[in-house]
This record gives C-alpha cells, structure tokens and sequence, in this order.
C-alpha cells in the first residue's frame, strides 16, 4: 500500500478516536447535567414539609360543615395526599371574625397551613381577602395568579372576580380560595398539594 494510502488510513482512524472521544464526553456532560438537575431538585424540596397539619375555614353565613362541598373538597384532597386536617371551622362573613380566627390557626402548633374557602368575590360582604392582607407579613402573588390562569378554561373571563390571593401570616402560609367546590378542588389538587408542603417549610426555615 503506497504512503498516501497509510495515511489516509491513519487519518480517518484519528477522526474516529477523535469522534468517540467527543460522543464519551458528550455522553458525561449529559449526565453531569442530570445529576445536576437532580440535586438542585433534593436541595430545593429538603426543606418540605412531609406531612402537613392543616386548618381549613370555610367562611359563609348561609352554610354549616355539614353543608359545605367546598370545605369537603380542600380536607379530601389533602387527606388524598397524606397530610391531615387539624382543625376545621366555619365563620360568617364578618371581618373581625375571619381575621381572628386565621390568626389563632396560624399560632397553633399542629398547623402548618392554613386555607380558607368563600368571601374572595366583590360583594359588599366579600371580605375575606382584606382580613387575611391585614395580617399578611409577604405576599405569595403567583398563587392567585396561576389559580386563575389554572380556572380560566372551566369560566372563562368571569375570573377576573376571583380575588383568591396567598401569603404568609406568623410563619405559615395561608391561602384563600373561592368558595364553589369545583375553585376549592382546583386550587387544592392543582396548586396546593404540591406547594403548601414547600411554602410551609420555607416560611419556617431558621
């Protein structure tokens, strides 16, 4: 074989050792990347809370816990998940009553979380949202933001009279759903299940 030959051979040999050197290091930056991902993944939930003590108020004036499928909703989806229900309490629409009765939950020690059912529309007596933001410490925004872009497809532009809002109050988030039983579902297995066990550790975190 003449020398041209041999070094073409040669060649194209280094270029394979050359492309399977690029695909092994391709292969390690990928998982480099996943074990990455991973990790920031672990440390970003190392503080949840694993099982949840949740109050849940439904505020109305016209119902009673026996009568009341949105309260029945927030309980089962949390129940559904492994979290218990510490306490649960209806309060009629009345400022002083709600605001007083979400500041003795969040000071209690088997609660982690607090989430309250009704009083987030425009009605005169809606009142539940302007109870909850006077003892708010830190407003969590994107829970009323992504609940209604979340409840848009099931009543359309109607959500722009849903005021459903979050925050944290003495260390413990609580969060303000409508008071039907399809917002109170939603807002419960969509969001909160997956997020209150990580809002409640963070806002407790030293």
């Amino acid at each position: 074989m003449s020398d041209h030959g041999r070094d073409g051979n040669e060649t194209h040999r280094h270029r394979d050792d050359d492309a399977g050197d690029h695909d092994h290091h391709g292969q390690d930056g990928h998982q480099h990347a996943d074990d990455d991902h991973h990790d920031d993944h672990h440390h970003h939930h190392a503080h949840d809370v694993e099982s949840l003590g949740v109050g849940v108020v439904t505020v109305s004036s016209s119902r009673s816990i026996d009568d009341d499928a949105a309260g029945d909703a927030i309980v089962e989806g949390f129940e559904d998940a492994g979290h218990s229900v510490s306490v649960r309490e209806l309060v009629a629409d009345d400022f002083d009553g709600i605001q007083s009765t979400v500041n003795r939950l969040v000071d209690r020690d088997d609660v982690d979380a607090v989430v309250t059912t009704g009083g987030t529309g425009v009605t005169p007596d809606d009142v539940t949202v302007e109870a909850v933001d006077d003892l708010t410490e830190k407003a969590l925004p994107g829970f009323g933001e992504l609940f209604r872009r979340l409840s848009y497809d099931e009543v359309g532009t109607r959500i722009v009279g849903t005021r459903a809002t979050a925050g944290i109050v003495h260390d413990t988030p609580v969060f303000c759903l409508p008071g039907s039983e399809n917002a109170a579902r939603l807002g419960t297995d969509e969001i909160l299940v997956a997020e209150a066990p990580h809002l409640a550790g963070l806002a407790r975190r030293d």
